[in-house]
């Protein structure tokens, strides 16, 4: 399996840089959670960071990404929704276009 060293931003892991094992499209995952032991004995806290860009200008001609570097979110992960090929978007009121309340 290949890796690649990648670096972190934001929260605990600020400036440092892990060896990620890169998925079989040649990418790490999009998200990484570092889980941390409670000194305690309580639940372990979950660190998650997300992947993004290194930098706006590492792609190549066709807008394709090499390079990646993880951000700190401490919000947590974000839901993810299954995408289906016949799901129907998310609901948004329409208006008719002749509508006047808008």
């Amino acid at each position: 399996m290949k890796s690649e060293d990648t670096p972190f931003e934001g929260g605990p892991m600020d400036g440092r840089v892990l060896p990620v094992l890169l998925g079989i499209t040649g990418h790490p995952p999009k998200t990484y959670r570092i889980p941390v032991p409670d000194p305690h004995g309580g639940p372990p806290t979950v660190l998650v960071y997300r992947r993004v860009p290194r930098t706006p200008g590492t792609g190549t001609r066709t807008g394709l990404t090499r390079r990646w570097k993880y951000e700190f979110a401490p919000e947590g992960p974000q839901p993810r929704r299954l995408n289906w090929p016949w799901s129907k978007p998310e609901a948004t009121p329409r208006s008719k276009p002749d509508d006047t309340d808008g």
